[in-house]
């Protein structure tokens, strides 16, 4: 049997992504994912790294040698001693994206400790990026203290904050503050949901200012685990004024963007 050309094998590569809470990874082969994995980030980001990358290699019922090449993103990149490349977030972000959906043109990622902008065109090509790095009040940490303020389970805040009916205005624009603001809130006898769409608002006022920026171009794409925040979503959405193209798993797009760029560059 003759031998296949590089091209006509079946490549499988993985892509990492080590953020501030937790490590993702991603196995493609040929395109399509093979396995997803996913852990919290302990006080060594390499064996983070190389715990998640194991359980995603089990998952996926091969070696770390059936791996071709191996691309890191993230904060923790550079703590990826078996990836052979590296990749920004902002460039991970574009290309997992417009993967899953090529007519994205804006891509907004929002993570555990910061949130990102990034205008693209229809190769995934980066035109602009903005990023908040500076304040937790424009990532999902904000929601995370805001939930234990309310004595409320992060999971819930979504689902509560869609049954508000009066918006509730938030000026506080620090973590901190805006505790303070919530436990008065809260003597105020003002009722939970309204206060937590107030959260979801004042965290969706942050991300669009970042986003017009950059300048919002339809189609508007939202990934990062704080997408699967319904009611961030919602808040979002009507700050933006534009539908929001959401994935099923939006926390895993940024090693899904690695995963693609190791496969061009094996």
């Amino acid at each position: 049997m003759p031998t296949l050309l590089k091209e006509e094998r079946e490549v499988i590569t993985a892509g990492i992504d080590v953020g501030a809470k937790t490590v993702k990874v991603v196995i493609l082969k040929d395109g399509q994912i093979l396995s997803r994995a996913k852990v919290l980030v302990g006080f060594d980001q390499r064996t983070s790294a190389e715990g998640a990358f194991d359980e995603a290699l089990r998952l996926a019922g091969l070696s770390s040698e059936e791996i071709e090449h191996v691309t890191a993103t993230g904060v923790g990149r550079k703590e990826v001693p078996f990836a052979e490349t590296d990749i920004t977030e902002v460039g991970a972000a574009a290309k997992g994206a417009t993967f899953l959906f090529p007519s994205a043109r804006t891509i907004i990622d929002v993570g555990a400790e910061e949130g990102r902008a990034v205008k693209c065109d229809e190769t995934g090509k980066i035109k602009d990026f903005a990023i908040n790095e500076k304040c937790a009040a424009g990532a999902g940490a904000f929601v995370e203290a805001m939930s234990r303020a309310l004595e409320i389970k992060l999971e819930e805040m979504g689902e509560i904050s869609l049954l508000s009916k009066k918006a509730v205005p938030m000026n506080a624009q620090c973590t901190v503050f805006a505790e303070s603001e919530v436990v008065s809130l809260i003597h105020a006898k003002t009722p939970k949901e309204d206060i937590a769409r107030a959260i979801h608002d004042a965290i969706a006022s942050r991300i669009a200012s970042m986003v017009r920026r950059v300048g919002v171009e339809r189609e508007v794409a939202l990934i990062g685990g704080v997408a699967k925040n319904i009611g961030f979503v919602d808040s979002l959405r009507r700050s933006l004024g534009v539908d929001l193209l959401v994935p099923d798993e939006p926390e895993f797009v940024c090693a899904l963007g690695a995963a693609l760029v190791a496969r061009e560059e094996r």
